[in-house]
């Protein structure tokens, strides 16, 4: 028989190690529902989408929809990197694509668009100049992890040179408003690096 202070020491150590289990499970528990690029490659391997039509089509597109608008915005510039989506990107109908990018883009987006366009020139060439600078970045940083030709990274920009000199010409929401849904889905990366600097504030803060 134990003792009241050999009792209450023993007492203490099992809750110490429920607490533990309890965080842990919790944890891992969360960990296991939040979406990833790896989940998301996963469900795309794993369905036949050339051969579905009708409602089962549009079932898995919406789920699909549904996946992305959970990831994180590094898990989705990581898919993006990947080009997991390309294919079945380029299996969509014109009307489908058109869905599914205006059903993925990321919330308060449409606002940021409002917003760039209110900035003066120079600020909205700074964001511009930003975002460019930070994706080549992400870029550089995705092809050290895996092993691929830095060189060949540097000189495949984040966006095209005519996708981006239309961007500073005709502004973010005549060019938005003009694109197609094909033209939209090859600058969304650029565009989400946009919107993120601007929520963050931080190019309000520089010094002119």
């Amino acid at each position: 028989m134990f003792n009241p202070r050999q009792r209450f020491i023993v007492w203490a150590a099992v809750s110490l190690v429920g607490i533990w289990l309890a965080a842990w499970a919790g944890h891992w528990y969360f960990e296991s529902r939040k979406m990833t690029a790896e989940k998301i490659h996963a469900y795309i391997d794993a369905v036949n989408f050339s051969q579905l039509t009708g409602a089962a089509r549009a079932k898995v597109l919406k789920e699909l929809e549904d996946k992305l608008n959970a990831l994180s915005y590094e898990e989705r510039q990581r898919l993006r990197a990947g080009h997991l989506l390309n294919e079945w990107f380029a299996q969509m109908t014109d009307e489908e694509k058109t869905q599914f990018v205006e059903a993925t883009l990321p919330a308060g987006f449409k606002q940021m668009i409002n917003a760039f366009e209110q900035l003066p020139d120079d600020k909205r060439r700074r964001v511009v100049d930003d975002a460019i600078k930070n994706l080549r970045r992400a870029n550089e940083r995705g092809a050290a992890g895996s092993g691929a030709d830095r060189s060949a990274t540097n000189s495949t920009p984040p966006i095209s040179p005519e996708l981006e000199a239309k961007i500073r010409t005709i502004g973010l929401k005549s060019f938005y408003s003009q694109s197609s849904a094909q033209t939209k889905a090859e600058v969304a990366p650029f565009l989400e690096e946009m919107q993120r600097q601007m929520e963050s504030g931080r190019m309000f803060l520089r010094q002119q």
